[in-house]
């Protein structure tokens, strides 16, 4: 398997790191190599809804010999911002490693409110599965992945039961299990942020002014969902979050121990909403390696 250290590094320096992280000539010739060795099939139409067309981008390792693992990654931007292209070094790690990538859009708020990007989100996995064949998608070994919002929709995404009817845009038969889910910091109880000392402005636009947003927010909140049988899960995130509030995935882990579920809690002493330096996050991914040898999704090599 491809080594991790290098883009673990890249990762830091060119995605989450300070200005001080210049993006170097040889950082991006060495990404540009990483590209190369994909296929990459972009703006594919995976749900149409108000009118508009929901689309998603594939990046297929080309020396596959076989179906592999995948990640299906959602871009952050608290559900009211934000675009799949402009997150698109985000899983470079994983490029890296030779998995393919599923990058995801969603409706923001400004197109449809909640909870249209839960629904999406639905859709794409259920996309993956009705798809993946044509490339060489190892849907026993899909791994959902997110940054903020987007760690919310990968939650949401694992968790949420087929008894919801959330995925009612794209109904079908088949059973939407994945491997294993990576929450970069994301929301877990919506309710808590639309109003009192939590409240964001993101959540408050999100839902909109609905007469029943309460409701919805309780129905798309992952902590509404926690229960034995879910796949496993790493958080990771900052003790000083100024974004999500820290003890929300707190309450996540905990009730995910409480309820027998495999799951790791990975804290950023000090760390703010994202932004982790170079040792961070390099620590931060040591946990995901380890985290998913555990899982037997894939065996992963450390430099």
């Amino acid at each position: 398997m491809r080594k991790l250290g290098f883009a673990t590094t890249l990762f830091a320096a060119l995605a989450f790191g300070s200005a001080a992280h210049a993006q170097s000539a040889e950082g991006l010739t060495k990404a540009l190599h990483i590209y190369d060795n994909y296929r990459v099939v972009s703006n594919i139409t995976y749900l149409t809804a108000n009118n508009w067309d929901a689309k998603l981008d594939v990046y297929q390792a080309r020396d596959a010999k076989a179906p592999n693992p995948t990640l299906i990654y959602f871009h952050g931007g608290g559900w009211t911002q934000g675009s799949k292209e402009a997150a698109s070094l985000t899983f470079l790690p994983f490029l890296d490693m030779g998995w393919n990538v599923v990058n995801v859009e969603y409706r923001l708020a400004k197109v449809s409110l909640a909870p249209a990007a839960v629904q999406d989100a639905l859709c794409a996995l259920r996309w993956v599965y009705r798809n993946g064949k044509d490339y060489n998608v190892d849907t026993g070994r899909l791994v959902l992945m997110g940054n903020s919002a987007g760690g919310h929709l990968a939650l949401t995404t694992g968790m949420i039961p087929a008894s919801a009817a959330l995925d009612s845009l794209c109904p079908g038969t088949e059973d939407l299990k994945v491997a294993a889910i990576i929450n970069w910091y994301g929301i877990t109880d919506v309710n808590e942020l639309l109003a009192g000392p939590n409240v964001r402005n993101y959540a408050v636009t999100w839902l909109g002014g609905m007469a029943n947003r309460d409701a919805i927010a309780k129905r798309v909140s992952p902590l509404t969902y926690v229960r034995a049988g879910l796949p496993p899960i790493i958080s990771i995130q900052g003790d000083a979050d100024p974004t999500v509030p820290y003890p929300q995935n707190v309450r996540l882990h905990q009730a995910l121990d409480n309820a027998g579920v495999r799951n790791t809690f990975v804290t950023v002493p000090g760390g703010k909403h994202g932004g982790f330096t170079d040792a961070e996050m390099a620590k931060a991914y040591a946990e995901i390696r380890g985290f998913l040898d555990k899982q037997n999704i894939v065996r992963l090599t450390a430099n």
